[in-house]
């Protein structure tokens, strides 16, 4: 029994139709327990029942709970409210979406209760021994900014650590400065899984090729050919003063 509503002397009232009861008490089986999780809009595509979890309880700091996902919710749930998306509900915004994911934890300690906070990591893919790059080194462009910059007419790059390749417009070229000779060039390159932080390199890249990493600016206002410093070093931490 893990709530109980009412108390020994107080009324309960009972159940007539279309009219539901007084609520007694909540009774938990806590010999399954779940995590509910939300998953973002972009990524629920890649979630799938029986994929790997490694679930982190608030309750239970410095612990790593291995978990399955057993149920992939069908209808998104609008951030701000909480509320299942409808058509009616969302015909004229475009506010992010999650989708309800529930994990099944493994070994789950006797000491948690319902109700606890929880956060899931769920593995959706896994390679051993392929070649990776940050995602702050990918850019993507189109073939007629790569004419123009061959030209000098334009300087414009965008930035998409976000979109891999076959993500974007078909005109969309997703590549990475490398450096050759101490000049970028821009090299097209095909991705595949990603992570956090790195993306998978399938093809375009060698072991070993020094790549162009940086700002969101520094990208996107790079030319192929530019002359490149390299500096490796780590940028100092300005000291605030009072």
């Amino acid at each position: 029994m893990s709530y109980i509503a009412l108390r020994v002397g107080e009324n309960v009232v009972p159940g007539i139709q279309n009219a539901e009861g007084s609520f007694l008490m909540t009774i938990s089986d806590m010999s399954i327990v779940t995590a509910e999780v939300k998953v973002d809009e972009t990524d629920i595509t890649n979630v799938r029942e029986g994929q790997t979890a490694d679930v982190t309880i608030d309750a239970v700091p410095g612990k790593i709970f291995k978990g399955r996902v057993s149920q992939v919710g069908e209808l998104a749930i609008l951030r701000t409210s909480g509320q299942a998306a409808t058509t009616q509900t969302t015909a004229n915004t475009q506010e992010a979406r999650d989708f309800k994911v529930v994990v099944t934890i493994e070994d789950a300690p006797a000491s948690i209760r319902p109700g606890l906070s929880t956060t899931a990591k769920i593995q959706t893919a896994q390679k051993q021994a392929v070649l990776t790059i940050p995602i702050q080194a990918i850019a993507v462009r189109s073939q007629k900014e790569l004419d123009e910059q061959k030209q000098g007419k334009s300087n414009n790059v965008t930035l998409a650590a976000s979109k891999p390749a076959g993500k974007g417009s078909p005109e969309d070229i997703t590549g990475v400065f490398v450096l050759r000779g101490k000049k970028a060039e821009f090299v097209q390159v095909k991705t595949g899984i990603s992570g956090v932080t790195d993306i998978e390199v399938t093809s375009g890249l060698q072991e070993g090729e020094e790549i162009v990493i940086g700002s969101y600016k520094a990208l996107r206002t790079l030319k192929p050919g530019a002359s490149i410093k390299v500096d490796n070093t780590v940028p100092k931490r300005e000291e605030l003063t009072s």
